[in-house]
């Protein structure tokens, strides 16, 4: 793999795609429109790749509390994933999507919770690889069969609760992943409440890449977080808990072990 165990270049990719141990995963995925990530898939997508929806797939049902893409249920994910042939443990799942790694950082940081370490996202997603002229299809793969039991790393993640206790800790640092107008409140397209949470320092996740889906060099990943290499604990939230993996991505990329995401983020955190 590429300088790092958790990105993947097309380049690389390319080399792998007949692999058996390397199985590709498609979230492209629109807020906006919730079918068309499914649509665009149906229609052309990196050779050999399946599709992963993140309402459906990456998300349990939204209920009055929990934010708006609440995690989903291990048993049934372990279920898809073992269906698109993942081994726990083994499989190199490379996640792709055309959003700057929104949704792509979500099964990222979504097997690392399950304990499947083998995950890496695509650099620069489905547009470069369409770029660089690689291959893409129509035809969807057939369903696989292999073992896949998520064990829970229950360390990764918060709730509403831990945060309320954590976040004004000298040794703690919560993180607004969303955009600078958001975040300051100025704006909010998406939540009935505007603003962020008391105490929260802003670090938006569309920073973490280029204007292409390129992620910026490791250098620039370790200058952007170097302000909070000291703190035992980095919250990380958004507005549903998706964006935030980015900036997780970036962290562990950047070399610092110590984020976690407060997963029903601030469409959670209004809700009481």
């Amino acid at each position: 793999m590429d300088n790092h165990q958790f990105v993947v270049s097309p380049a690389w990719l390319l080399q792998h795609l007949q692999n058996p141990d390397v199985v590709i995963v498609d979230c492209r995925f629109s807020l906006a429109d919730p079918q068309l990530g499914r649509k665009q898939y149906e229609a052309s997508h990196i050779t050999g790749a399946y599709y992963l929806d993140l309402n459906l797939d990456l998300s349990s049902p939204v209920g009055k509390h929990g934010g708006r893409h609440p995690l989903p249920n291990p048993e049934e994910l372990g279920q898809k994933l073992a269906a698109i042939g993942v081994e726990f443990q083994k499989t190199l799942v490379v996640a792709y999507d055309d959003s700057r790694l929104a949704f792509a950082s979500r099964l990222w940081w979504l097997l690392r919770y399950f304990g499947h370490q083998q995950v890496a996202v695509l650099d620069g997603g489905f547009s470069q690889w369409q770029t660089a002229g690689y291959p893409i299809t129509d035809i969807i793969p057939q369903a696989q069969t292999a073992n896949f039991t998520p064990q829970i790393q229950t360390e990764l993640v918060v709730d509403i609760e831990a945060v309320k206790n954590l976040k004004d800790l000298p040794t703690v640092v919560l993180v607004d992943s969303r955009e600078g107008d958001r975040y300051r409140g100025e704006r909010e397209s998406i939540d009935k409440v505007a603003g962020h949470i008391p105490g929260a320092v802003n670090y938006p996740w569309s920073e973490v890449t280029d204007a292409n889906g390129n992620l910026i060099t490791l250098t620039q990943h370790c200058q952007r977080w170097e302000n909070l290499q000291q703190a035992e604990e980095i919250l990380v939230y958004c507005g549903s808990g998706v964006t935030a993996c980015v900036n997780l991505l970036s962290l562990e990329l950047a070399g610092i072990h110590t984020g976690k995401l407060y997963a029903g983020s601030w469409s959670d955190w209004i809700s009481y």
